[in-house]
């Protein structure tokens, strides 16, 4: 199992996905994630796993975006990791306290059993250094929402490092309150609502045959994408859809687990969980965190 696991593209074309007692309709749905060797293998990995499911899922990083630098210093560069250390594939995520680490579902889910974790703005330029993706600057135990599944991850994407030690900083990432995203709805139509999305994902994708031209920088990356979907058929109750164009930036493989702050906070209205195409291109799902079951799991962590 490695990264390129992530470079396959969910499709449930036409199916209903039902949570909560709403409906949303996600056709052509694609996971964020990203394999270390995906600009080599993707289309190898695509042929091969189109034989083997329809569901598929893909991991993504920040694109038409900002250097981060400093600006968001608590959120981190994951590598899941099977117990012998063997690097799996990597994500995006937020210290939300000085021992957890929030992330995506489909990033801690098996086999992962560790997850390796770094803060530097730039990492690729530091890999040897760093000695990444093997140990992080600190490292815990993946945990999944217990209703986590991985033939709909989208329902509920939300996971956790649990650190060995902890990681004191001035400040953390914040949880919203509950239902807290349902009140951006009211103001749509009176104004832009944005958020702030950070992650350390592909800086460009795109198709097969022009794939050498990706940049897939391990650098913290920022964009402030636009609210365009909230509460709707498609998103159902779990989820927001953010724009992802050169104008707003947006999320794409390898940002998965990153945090999207509702507008320049550092409240996490969600995680990013799920893209429309594998270029990363017109819209980027987020998975929401202020929903009860996602504060009630959280709450009973350390």
């Amino acid at each position: 199992m490695d990264d390129a696991r992530f470079d396959a593209v969910i499709r449930r074309l036409g199916q209903s996905v039902t949570r909560r007692g709403m409906v949303g309709v996600l056709a052509g749905v694609t996971g964020l994630g990203l394999s270390e060797v995906a600009g080599k293998r993707r289309h190898h990995e695509k042929k091969r796993k189109r034989q083997q499911s329809k569901k598929r899922r893909v991991g993504v990083e920040i694109t038409d975006g900002a250097l981060d630098g400093e600006g968001h210093p608590y959120v981190g560069l994951m590598s899941a990791q099977l117990a012998d250390g063997t690097h799996l594939w990597r994500c995006s995520g937020t210290l939300i306290s000085p021992t957890l680490f929030l992330t995506a579902g489909h990033c801690t889910e098996s086999p992962a059993v560790r997850a390796e974790i770094w803060f530097d703005a730039d990492v690729e330029n530091n890999q040897v250094a760093l000695n990444y993706p093997f140990t992080g600057q600190t490292g815990g135990t993946p945990y999944t929402h217990p209703n986590y599944n991985p033939d709909a991850f989208y329902l509920y994407d939300l996971g956790v490092v649990v650190l060995d030690t902890p990681i004191n900083l001035p400040t953390y990432g914040a949880l919203p309150g509950l239902n807290q995203l349902d009140d951006l709805a009211k103001k749509r139509g009176k104004k832009d609502v944005t958020f702030t999305s950070v992650g350390y994902g592909l800086q460009k994708a795109f198709p097969d045959a022009a794939a050498w031209k990706e940049e897939a920088n391990r650098v913290r990356m920022v964009a402030t994408p636009r609210l365009v979907q909230i509460n709707s058929a498609y998103t159902g109750d779990f989820s927001v859809l953010l724009s992802n164009n050169a104008n707003t930036g947006g999320t794409c493989f390898g940002d998965s687990g990153g945090p999207n702050f509702v507008e320049d906070s550092n409240v996490i209205g969600g995680v990013t969980s799920y893209g429309n195409n594998d270029t990363c291109a017109g819209t980027g799902g987020v998975y929401r965190v202020d929903r009860a079951d996602d504060l009630d799991w959280l709450d009973t962590l350390p």
